[in-house]
């Protein structure tokens, strides 16, 4: 039993924003010399790659619940006379 639902989207900008950490770590600690407009790129795309993983898992998401209640309710609909009609 998982606690939780998978989020793929928040473990890749997860992932980006230790890779900027790292970055700066390593040039703070003067072992790699980078300026900042290397971060700021790197920086956007781990937010857009995160996005995308958003939308892909929720497109498949969606698809997978349409999927599984139209396998569950195979009877036929429910009728608009009796106690379920409108007054």
């Amino acid at each position: 039993m998982l606690r939780h639902e998978f989020r793929p989207g928040r473990a890749v900008a997860g992932l980006a924003m230790l890779a900027l950490a790292g970055g700066y770590a390593a040039d703070a600690a003067g072992a790699w010399d980078a300026s900042w407009t290397f971060f700021a790129p790197l920086f956007a795309s781990g937010l857009w790659l995160a996005a995308t993983a958003t939308w892909v898992s929720y497109r498949l998401r969606r698809r997978r619940e349409a999927r599984k209640a139209s396998a569950e309710n195979s009877a036929a609909p429910a009728s608009s006379s009796g106690s379920q009609a409108m007054r």
